[in-house]
């Protein structure tokens, strides 16, 4: 019998050659989608990526893998993964990888996608891993990074000490940025680690930051068996649902990959990343018995807060606002600089079969000083106070091929509700709908529910997405996505509303060639730019994005990619914008040679900001850019990697922008005096 499947994978396969596509080109798309809805044109991502690092480098046996496992990836559905589950019980473990292509629910492209990270083999990994084994068997890695603008900033003009102290108008520190990480693991099974940042502007080993680098982050994560099923201490993350309670950290939402809009959980995970808020601190556990599941965690950590005195009240001091950006570079950031203390305590009950899955969680979140934000029309059902609690259920229900998932959340006498489909109505479609109702006064802080807005409030919508594969080598993409927000925004003084479509043709004739054309058109209402002083209108805010790409592999050594992306921009109180962006790539990774170069040359041209457009662009590993191209000028960069001595990996990458209309870069304290600005990152790690 297994010879006769390997005779039949061989022949029958045959003609369809596997070329798995490059780690980056798999998650760029998604990334870039993150850069512009948060609109930061450098993000930390290695929390939620970390996991497609580590099996890039450490395939993923399939023949071994549990529902989890494969879930983690992020690359593969439900019905996906309980085929192969339900195939691998029913038939044994595969023989080799063009088994695949015969489930049903698989097709070429997700076998090139998931090619980088798994393989297939008969060695079992072992699958519950004792502390003993972990820390014999473990991997120890390190990383330290340097980066830097050359043209100096109006921010790090030389002034006397005296007036840094009176007013904010200069930073305190240098305009470098260091980073290091040191980390101890085994697998996905066992963490232990520290990573320390210092952001340009942050002094360093001196004022303020005396003890060295202003951002420490520790952290042990074990992953167990059977009824240990995790337990970190530290700085960890946690994750519930499908993110209306709590999610802390970045998720994915809505990108190309139409269909991906359902997050799967994974309830405790090691904080490795840099961002200064959107972690806990304190201790996790994870139980399991039989079918049940038992998360509870308490995080206690200082954050950034202005603190104010209310002179009528015996100078009692409360909180007037919040500082989520970790920055603290000039006298009033530094004085913000953990300014209250937060503490959180919370349980998540987990009920799971393969099809079906039931939790629910309560959350406690409070702080020792009264918050009172100033009021505002757009924020008076913005929490206010010293604590909140939190309740919320999720599901997850496989039913042949539909999965049906959601959460409902209650905070403050206020809900949120999330309900969605993944229909695999055949092997060549797919199609998914998401309905969500965000209650104006719904208030939890480390929710990432899916969303057009920034949180998991004031919204209601309704998404359809579908994803065709009209023959092996063409596939079809579109989503539309109606929202409205029921109460008024930040910038927006009446309730409002819009919409978003996104279509993507995707032709990939052979292993070495992939061409797409995009079309994507956001409409928003924002306030009106004419006013009177009295009343604010709004108006409709119309962008339109047009984008063809194209990759080609000249060899397996050589790799182009060219693009060039199209925007305009229409409202009625402005004169019609455009731009455009035309960049090509060039990537040389020889499998033989310890040298990777990867080199981009971008025009642009855009008529302001708000016609901008934004690109992906290669970095050291776990450094993420999505630049904003905008105004007029060019963009150029150059990086090497160098692997030497087994264990070590340099990367080195240069660029620059020129602008052709500007005599001066950027505004305030980032301003830069001339039309040039040139970036440098030099990243060391080694590993044993």
């Amino acid at each position: 019998m297994t010879k006769f499947r390997v005779c039949i994978s061989f022949f029958v396969f045959l003609p369809f050659q596997f070329f798995p596509q490059e780690k980056t080109d798999i998650i760029q798309q998604r990334i870039e989608f993150i850069g512009e809805q948060a609109g930061q044109e450098e993000i930390d991502l290695t929390t939620i990526l970390d996991q497609l690092n580590y099996y890039f480098e450490h395939p993923l046996n399939l023949n071994f893998a549990s529902y989890e496992d494969l879930e983690n990836l992020g690359l593969l559905n439900e019905f996906q993964i309980k085929n192969l589950l339900l195939h691998i019980q029913m038939n044994g473990k595969l023989i080799v990888i063009y088994e695949l292509q015969s489930l049903k629910f698989w097709d070429l492209g997700t076998i090139q996608l998931l090619l980088p990270f798994v393989k297939v083999d008969d060695k079992l990994d072992q699958v519950h891993v004792g502390l003993k084994e972990a820390l014999k068997y473990g991997d120890f890695e390190t990383f330290t990074r340097f980066q830097t603008t050359i043209q100096n900033k109006h921010g790090y003009s030389a002034v006397p000490d005296s007036i840094k102290k009176q007013n904010s108008s200069y930073y305190w520190g240098n305009k470098d940025h260091y980073y290091a990480r040191m980390r101890y693991s085994y697998r996905t099974n066992f963490s232990i680690g520290v990573t320390a940042d210092k952001d340009p502007g942050e002094q360093f080993f001196k004022g303020s930051e005396s003890t060295g680098f202003d951002f420490y982050s520790l952290h042990a994560f074990y992953k167990g068996g059977k009824y240990l099923k995790a337990i970190a201490l530290g700085d960890y993350q946690i994750q519930i649902g499908q993110g209306l309670n709590v999610w802390s950290g970045y998720a994915f939402g809505k990108s190309s990959d139409v269909t991906n809009i359902k997050k799967s959980a994974n309830p405790i995970r090691p904080y490795t990343s840099v961002d200064e808020s959107r972690f806990m601190r304190g201790a996790a556990i994870d139980l399991g018995y039989k079918r049940f599941s038992l998360t509870s965690f308490a995080s206690c950590k200082k954050i950034d807060a202005t603190i104010s005195s209310d002179t009528l009240a015996n100078e009692i001091d409360y909180i007037s606002s919040l500082q989520v950006t970790g920055l603290h570079r000039t006298s009033s950031e530094i004085a913000r600089k953990n300014g209250i203390l937060e503490k959180m305590i919370g349980a998540n009950l987990r009920y799971r079969t393969r099809d079906f899955q039931l939790g629910i969680a309560t959350i406690y979140q409070g702080y020792d000083r009264m918050y009172t934000k100033e009021f505002f029309p757009y924020n008076q059902f913005d929490f206010r106070g010293k604590d909140l609690i939190s309740v919320s259920a999720d599901y997850n229900w496989i039913l042949k091929n539909v999965n049906f998932f959601g959460e409902i959340a209650r905070s403050s006498n206020s809900f949120s509700q999330l309900h969605g489909v993944l229909i695999a109505v055949d092997p060549r479609v797919s199609v998914s709908a998401l309905y969500r109702n965000y209650n104006r006064g719904y208030q939890t802080f480390y929710n990432n529910g899916f969303s057009e807005g920034s949180n998991t409030q004031n919204e209601n919508g309704i998404y359809v997405g579908w994803k065709v594969r009209i023959s092996n080598s063409l596939s079809f993409n579109s989503y539309m996505d109606f929202f409205a927000f029921p109460w008024l925004k930040y910038l927006v003084n009446q309730p409002s509303k819009g919409h978003e479509f996104l279509s993507q043709l995707t032709y990939k004739p052979s292993k070495t060639i992939e061409i797409y054309g995009r079309f994507r058109e956001q409409l928003r209402e924002k306030n009106s730019r004419n006013s009177d002083g009295t009343i604010v209108e709004i108006e409709e805010v119309v962008q339109r994005n047009y984008r063809f790409n194209l990759s080609y592999a000249i060899s397996e050594a050589f790799t182009l990619k060219s693009r060039i992306e199209y925007v305009t921009v229409h409202r009625k109180s402005n004169l019609p914008e455009n731009g455009i962006v035309i960049l090509q790539d060039i990537q040389f990774r020889p499998k033989s040679s310890p040298f990777d170069v990867s080199l981009r040359y971008v025009l642009f041209q855009t008529d302001s900001y708000d016609s901008r457009i934004y690109s992906f662009e290669s970095n050291a590993l776990y450094v993420y850019s999505i630049p904003a191209y905008y105004y007029q000028g060019s963009r150029a960069y150059c990086m090497i990697r160098y692997s030497f001595l087994k264990n070590f990996d340099v990367w080195i990458k240069y660029g620059t922008n020129i602008y052709n209309n500007r005599k001066s870069i950027g505004t305030g304290l980032e301003e830069i005096k001339g039309n040039v600005k040139s970036d440098i990152t030099i990243q060391l790690r080694m590993k044993l």
